[in-house]
């Protein structure tokens, strides 16, 4: 089963009033937990990976463990480049063989952004690989994306339409409240649904990307802070809104923050339970499951694309 595009994964994700699931990888451990709950629930994936996991785990390793991935679990998967910051980098993943990539020019005014995203589409249409594109800024930090309250900035709905023209992107993130990071509301959390029901009329039909989407569940941060953490005020996204915006428009939710929480606060927990043990398995072992069992909740009950694997394979035959 080679890697897919997110064209048909959308489509049946808009007409369904469902949300595909991005998932964050780093390394073999989350790669193997992601893949494997979706596996059992028969989900499909995007399985995406910033410019700090390139750097980290490296492009080729990456590629192979993604390959493996697809022979384990004969899904469609689409490989996903998450906050392309120039034309240099997503040139370099469509080239090196993802099927889709974002460019973020939303630090820039939006004449650039509109002239910095078309040259990243053209380029990457002519190699068959879909595009996203940003409108809006996201508070909080990810990687290298480190945006102040004060620097972000909600998606405008008038300028959507001609976005979405000029540039001839695939997919549209959008700025509706969510931000990166682990801590994203001080107070009561709100998302501006308002703001997508708008987008949604402007752009009828067409992809909306949910970016700072992870729910930070209490959990998670309990056994961490149990277990010698410091995460307190921590706070996430609530499920229901997330699933309030699957059934909208939104067709791709991006889950990173969850995934390193799940996987730390099981290594916290084993070590303050097993504080002799030194052999990386024992540890890595509990924190891929708490990953795939995650990730299996989150496709069954908040994106709701279980078991929607096998509508992309018969779309494509």
């Amino acid at each position: 089963m080679p890697l897919v595009t997110s064209t048909e994964m959308f489509k049946k994700a808009y007409e369904g009033g469902y949300a595909i699931g991005a998932f964050n990888v780093n390394n073999m451990e989350i790669i193997q937990g992601i893949t494997e709950a979706a596996k059992e629930v028969n989900a499909p994936l995007i399985l995406q990976v910033s410019a700090g996991a390139r750097k980290y785990a490296k492009h080729v390793y990456l590629m192979k463990l993604v390959e493996a991935a697809l022979e384990d679990t004969n899904l469609p998967i689409c490989l996903h480049l998450d906050h392309g910051e120039d034309f240099e980098i997503c040139k370099a993943c469509i080239d090196g063989g993802f099927t889709s990539v974002m460019i973020d020019g939303s630090k820039y005014s939006f004449e650039e952004n509109i002239r910095l995203t078309k040259q990243v589409v053209d380029y990457a249409h002519s190699k068959g690989v879909v595009v996203e594109g940003e409108l809006g800024r996201l508070a909080g930090i990810e990687d290298n994306i480190n945006v102040s309250d004060k620097d972000a900035a909600f998606t405008d709905p008038d300028q959507v339409q001609e976005f979405v023209e000029r540039t001839g992107v695939d997919s549209l993130a959008i700025a509706i409240g969510t931000s990166h990071g682990a801590y994203k509301f001080k107070g009561e959390p709100k998302l501006r649904f308002d703001i997508l029901e708008e987008v949604q009329k402007r752009l009828p039909g067409f992809p909306i990307v949910l970016h700072g989407a992870s729910s930070v569940i209490p959990e998670f941060v309990e056994d961490i802070n149990k277990y010698g953490g410091e995460m307190s005020g921590a706070k996430g996204v609530p499920e229901d809104m997330l699933r309030k915006a699957a059934s909208m428009a939104v067709c791709k939710i991006n889950i990173d923050s969850d995934l390193r929480l799940a996987m730390t606060a099981a290594i916290r927990k084993h070590f303050a339970l097993n504080p002799g043990d030194f052999d990386p398995r024992k540890y890595l072992g509990p924190a891929r499951e708490a990953i795939k069992q995650l990730v299996k909740h989150k496709l069954i009950h908040v994106l709701g694309c279980a078991g929607k694997a096998d509508e992309i394979l018969s779309s494509k035959d």
